[in-house]
Formats: structure tokens, C-alpha cells, sequence
């Protein structure tokens, strides 16, 4: 994979959380899983990065909306 083929994988991964987790906002989304890419940023094997941050993207958001109801 390239690096221009996993920044389109990417991309493709906050369109489909925000598609997902309309109570979140796009930012909020596009900020959390930039946040994730950037910290696989030295991983040598790139072929699962965008996999690997949609799953850490997930997880996030997920907890985000458990904290959510608890408080509301």
C-alpha cells in the first residue's frame, strides 16, 4: 500500500464513522481518527494501518457514547 493509497483509506474511514455516529460530530470523528493515524505514524507495516485505526477510531467513539448516556 502507498502512502497516498492508505491517506484515501483514511479519508474513507472518517466518511464511514461519521456515517455510523451521527450523534458525533465530524470533527470531533475526523480529530479522533487522525489522532489514531498519527500514532501508527512508525509502524513499519502500513497494509493493516487503516484497518487498525478504524478498529482504535471505533473503540473510541464507542466508549465516548457509553460516557455519554451514563451522564445523560
Amino acid at each position: 500500500m502507498t502512502g497516498d493509497d492508505e491517506l484515501l483509506q483514511v479519508e474513507k474511514v472518517i466518511e464511514r464513522l461519521i456515517t455510523r455516529y451521527p450523534s458525533v460530530s465530524s470533527v470531533d470523528i475526523e480529530h479522533i481518527v487522525r489522532t489514531v493515524h498519527k500514532r501508527l505514524a512508525e509502524s513499519r507495516v502500513r497494509d493493516f494501518i487503516p484497518l487498525l485505526v478504524e478498529k482504535a477510531a471505533r473503540r473510541d467513539l464507542a466508549a465516548r457514547a457509553t460516557a455519554t448516556e451514563s451522564v445523560g
